[in-house]
């Protein structure tokens, strides 16, 4: 379901009119299941090998789809159309205003697979990088498109030999940035008895740069320390290097544990603060690993180099990031995150995000050295009141031309009373009390991403 916030300026008076609005994303499958009323397709992600097979079989031969087609994930903007999308099929474009499902977005029957959550609006040029993954080949392949949304003007496969799970691309100004680790799905796997989506914690890890208009043999492949990264704060570049800055943890919080261990117990133990457990990345204990550092790795496309470290320290795991997105691709000073409350998390097993953290990248943090992490970066907090968790959150630009003045909208929801608002929080001044507090007449459930869509 998506969930809309209008902020309308009236025209002499200075007022503003907000509103708001929500609408389920009525994908293929969800009119289906409409029509029903009721839930239809067998879950196919989770189980045995046997349950995935006959659930696969069950809904092909009832509804003519495997897998349910679901649009939860995130929402972007291009060519002044707005979309819904998820990693399992093409993106929705969706009426902004009323947010209504127009038709889904294959550019002109060009584009026949799935889109990554996070595209990138490419700099200069306003053309529009995405990745696609498939569970069969080709398992991943790049697009550009054209900056009016009507053509694919630039599409290859990459040559992976297994299918990579791709939840976001970086970009910088000449550079398309892929993120491959241990995430994987694999059709022949669930047939030989095997999960069909596992994450390998000693796999594959490692980034590739390639021009924007490259092929697969021009990706420059830097390989690095074994990392769960499903987002981005940014990318760009800096003489020889290319700059990639993300949130990594060391576990991946989807598929889940593995069938017939505890759920609750797996979840519970990987959302403990880092602080309270072992801190070393080899060691056997599994509490602990979901916690997410904002992390930069250096790749220099001269020599071959990589030079990895944390920005950030074990006060707090932080994850959906956020940037001023006029800097997309460029260098940047500031970057934001929701931050993990990690006791929370832990007791209810599932993320809870209880304040805003805002990332000097410029700054070191001179009195947050560590044993074991290098020179941190100093980073502001906007904690929330106790029992008060945010979703979606999103940078909104003032416009002025500073990459740091602006708001952090964010959707909260207060547990203790089960009223949820909207945060105003000024991004000059983090720590201070929100500038807007507004209660909204119905309960926001907790979510993925947020963005924020200019009228113009």
């Amino acid at each position: 379901m998506l969930h809309a916030l209008y902020f309308t300026k009236e025209d002499g008076d200075g007022n503003w009119t907000i509103s708001y609005r929500n609408k389920h994303v009525e994908t293929e499958t969800f009119e289906l299941e409409k029509r029903r009323n009721k839930p239809s397709f067998i879950p196919t992600v989770e189980g045995d090998s046997p349950a995935i097979l006959s659930a696969y079989f069950f809904n092909w031969l009832r509804f003519g789809k495997v897998n349910k087609l679901i649009s939860n994930t995130n929402v972007f903007k291009h060519a002044g159309k707005l979309y819904s999308v998820a990693e399992n099929d093409l993106p929705q474009e969706v009426d902004i205003f009323l947010l209504k499902t127009l038709c889904d977005w294959d550019v002109n029957g060009a584009w026949n697979r799935p889109f990554t959550s996070h595209p990138k609006t490419a700099p200069g040029t306003g053309e529009l990088v995405v990745v696609g993954a498939d569970a069969k080949r080709p398992f991943l392949v790049l697009g550009v498109i054209s900056a009016d949304g009507k053509e694919l003007i630039h599409k290859v496969d990459l040559k992976f030999n297994r299918c990579s799970l791709c939840h976001e691309n970086g970009i910088t100004e000449n550079y398309n940035v892929i993120i491959d680790w241990g995430l994987s799905i694999d059709i022949n796997r669930v047939v030989k008895g095997g999960p069909l989506m596992r994450y390998d914690k000693e796999g594959c890890a490692r980034i590739g740069v390639m021009p924007r208009y490259g092929n697969a043999d021009s990706i420059r492949w830097f390989k690095v320390k074994a990392n769960c990264t499903f987002h981005i704060f940014n990318c760009f570049e800096d003489g020889d290097e290319v700059i990639v800055r993300g949130c990594r943890a060391l576990q991946s919080i989807i598929p889940g544990p593995d069938f017939g261990l505890n759920k609750f117990e797996w979840f519970s133990k990987g959302f403990e603060n880092r602080n309270s457990t072992d801190k070393t990345e080899g060691s056997s204990a599994k509490t602990a690993e979901f916690f997410t550092h904002a992390y930069e790795w250096r790749l220099n496309i001269k020599n071959g180099d990589v030079v990895e470290r944390s920005l950030t320290g074990d006060e707090f795991s932080m994850d959906f990031p956020m940037i001023n997105e006029q800097f997309t691709g460029y260098r940047n000073k500031y970057g934001y995150s929701q931050l993990v409350d990690s006791t929370a998390s832990s007791t209810s097993g599932m993320a809870k995000y209880g304040g805003i953290a805002k990332l000097y990248f410029d700054e070191p943090d001179i009195h947050a050295f560590t044993g074991r992490y290098d020179e941190v970066v100093r980073v502001e907090y906007h904690m929330f009141p106790k029992a008060t968790f945010c979703s979606g959150a999103a940078f909104v630009p003032k416009g002025g031309g500073l990459e740091d003045d602006g708001w952090i909208i964010t959707y909260v929801h207060h547990e203790d009373t089960n009223i949820s608002q909207v945060y105003i929080i000024d991004t000059k001044n983090l720590s201070s009390e929100p500038i807007a507090k507004l209660t909204l007449p119905q309960r926001v459930p907790y979510g993925f991403h947020g963005a924020f869509i200019p009228s113009h």
